[in-house]
């Protein structure tokens, strides 16, 4: 075993305290410094935090971005999802492994640079993207992909990739990135200006039942899709027994086509931190998480900076702004690459240095959460909106938007549009009216809420959004008259396909047996009553899925079946005689063929 492994891994774990809660932590640390989690570690890692490897391993093998094999030096992770396939990301791909040697999922005989596939980055309003470590290049052509790999030969070094810097924050000193915010249009809400601890200085002068009646009366509901009653879900979890409540807040934006959380990181920490706060306040809790998707780690030296400004200003930490006994500070806990723990109770696991399986509910984690204590899970955007409630008041929130979807909403608008970014839009704004801020061009179809939402034709243009018509976490996705809704769904269904985790069979073996059975009629073998089958069969996925993943992933087969039939109907054709379109005859009789010694004389080739 060597000593120096052994040395690091010891000072990782009495790092964390050797805190078996703080293990995602400690593998993320050892991944880091020596390019995977290898089993000597993993027997290191379960003793010095009095657990059993098998626990470590499936840690560890759970996690996109870790690994219990080496990796190279250099890991360049190529962004795969559907936008990113519009705009040229196959050209890129291609290049990269010809320049490299190397296929995708192997690395290159020197042990240096390993090239991989990833889903959504967060990046679709500037595809098509990757991930060098964790820096983020942008706007990738094929030439630009030759050039980073020869440059990365010279000197190994993914920071002097970036040519440029980003608008905003990003091209501050902590975050240097070469990431544009593209925000198009910012409203009064989430991305207006607020002065630090303004809406701290509101709260602490009310009580805490105030505050909560407060976020109630404003109507907030929880901005990631959802829509459930913020202040009931506070109200709730300060109802809940126990002397130890938790704040977590959702930054694990992971499905294609969602970045505006990425944004809000970028530059409105400070909103996002003081909701996170007024919350803690409110439900009588002392520790908040925030739980960052890994794929936005190079944002974490700049947030973990306005965390240790907020505290000098006595905005974190013990009697915070000098409210005796208002104690309340924030850690921030990274992720790894796992969709899957954008589910409330898949991010508690990871938070407890688990696997992101979601758990069974009830206990819901208002009641019985991080560490089983009462606590309250709520997104980025919800966070911001709560804390200009209790800076500006609930009435002044409650007369924007519409009746029932109060206050605004941001949206992540990419796709086959000419200003793809972030919009803050009131609720109840028709999507044609989006279409036409965005610049859309022609589309025939516009994805809204991600693969899991539902997929909508121009007859639906005039509907609105908001909670009760087109529900949305954030993204919508144009699709102009050069795209294929069927394919579309289909790429949809394979992310759905690799991001489940495998603990249910609806899901797990549904929405393969969904991809097979789509596929099968995009490829022309597709008979009339594959439709009732996918139809069945997605509605079963639906019903019987035990967390959010499996009751959504069906639904780009359920909502294109619904909005798109033409483009089923259009590739099934009825069978002509006793024969099927998938029934393949010639393959039938290759046996008997073979026998006879000559081709059939009834069924000719």
């Amino acid at each position: 075993m060597s000593k120096n492994l052994k040395q690091a891994v010891t000072d990782i774990c009495q790092g964390c305290d050797n805190d078996r809660n703080r293990l995602m932590d400690i593998v993320e640390a050892v991944q880091s410094q020596f390019g995977c989690v290898s089993g000597e570690a993993l027997d290191l890692i379960a003793g010095a935090v009095s657990t059993t490897r098998v626990e470590v391993e499936s840690v560890v093998s759970f996690y996109a971005f870790l690994s219990i094999r080496p990796k190279g030096e250099v890991v360049i992770r190529l962004c795969d999802d559907v936008i990113d396939e519009m705009k040229g990301s196959d050209e890129v791909a291609e290049a990269f492994r010809g320049e490299l040697g190397i296929e995708f999922g192997q690395t290159t005989p020197d042990g240096k640079i390993t090239l991989e596939r990833t889903p959504c980055i967060g990046m679709c309003d500037q595809a098509p993207a990757a991930l060098i470590n964790d820096v983020v290049i942008t706007y990738l052509g094929a030439d630009q992909a030759r050039h980073i790999v020869r440059s990365l030969r010279e000197h190994m070094d993914p920071g002097k990739l970036v040519s440029r810097r980003g608008d905003g924050n990003n091209a501050d000193d902590l975050v240097g990135a070469m990431v544009h915010n593209n925000i198009r249009q910012a409203g009064d809400v989430v991305l207006a200006d607020m002065a630090r601890g303004a809406g701290i200085r509101k709260a602490i002068v009310m009580t805490p039942v105030e505050v909560i009646r407060d976020v109630k009366t404003a109507r907030l509901r929880g901005r990631g899709g959802a829509g459930f009653p913020t202040g009931m879900k506070w109200e709730f979890t300060r109802g809940a027994g126990g002397d130890k409540r938790y704040v977590l807040c959702n930054a694990d934006e992971g499905e294609p086509g969602t970045f505006k959380d990425r944004v809000i990181l970028t530059e409105q920490p400070d909103t996002l931190f003081e909701g996170m706060t007024i919350a803690g306040y409110a439900i009588g809790s002392d520790a908040g998480i925030l739980y960052l998707r890994g794929e936005y780690a190079y944002l974490r030296p700049f947030l973990e900076n306005v965390l240790s400004e907020r505290r000098e200003n006595g905005l974190l930490g013990e009697n915070i702004c000098g409210k005796d006994g208002f104690d309340f500070d924030i850690r921030i806990q990274m992720g790894a690459g796992a969709y899957i723990c954008g589910e409330e109770t898949a991010l508690i696991s990871s938070c407890e240095g688990r696997r992101g399986d979601p758990m069974t509910r009830p206990p819901f984690p208002a009641q019985k959460g991080y560490l089983a204590k009462p606590t309250c899970v709520n997104n980025v955007e919800t966070y911001c909106c709560a804390a200009r409630i209790l800076e500006m008041g609930p009435g002044w929130f409650a007369q924007m938007g519409s009746q029932g979807s109060p206050g605004t909403k941001l949206l992540s608008v990419s796709g086959d549009c000419h200003k793809p970014g972030v919009y803050e839009v009131p609720f109840g704004i028709k999507l044609s009216k989006v279409l036409e801020l965005c610049g859309a061009e022609a589309p025939i179809a516009v994805q809204v809420g991600g693969p899991s939402g539902q997929m909508v034709g121009p007859g639906e243009f005039e509907r609105t959004i908001c909670y009760d018509d087109l529900a949305t976490g954030g993204s919508l996705m144009v699709f102009g008259p050069k795209r294929d809704p069927m394919k579309i769904a289909s790429k949809f269904m394979e992310f759905f396909v690799e991001e489940s985790c495998g603990y249910c069979t609806p899901c797990r073996v549904g929405n393969v047996l969904l991809k097979e059975r789509l596929d099968k009629i995009i490829a022309g073998k597709g008979d009339p009553e594959d439709l009732e089958y996918l139809q069945d069969l997605g509605e079963t996925v639906k019903f019987a899925s035990r967390c959010g993943l499996g009751q959504t992933s069906a639904n780009p087969v359920l909502s294109t079946l619904k909005n798109f039939m033409p483009c089923y109907e259009a590739l099934i054709k009825a069978p002509q005689g006793a024969l099927r379109q998938s029934f393949d005859i010639q393959a039938a009789l290759s046996s008997a063929k073979a026998i006879a010694g000559h081709a059939s004389t009834h069924y000719q080739e």
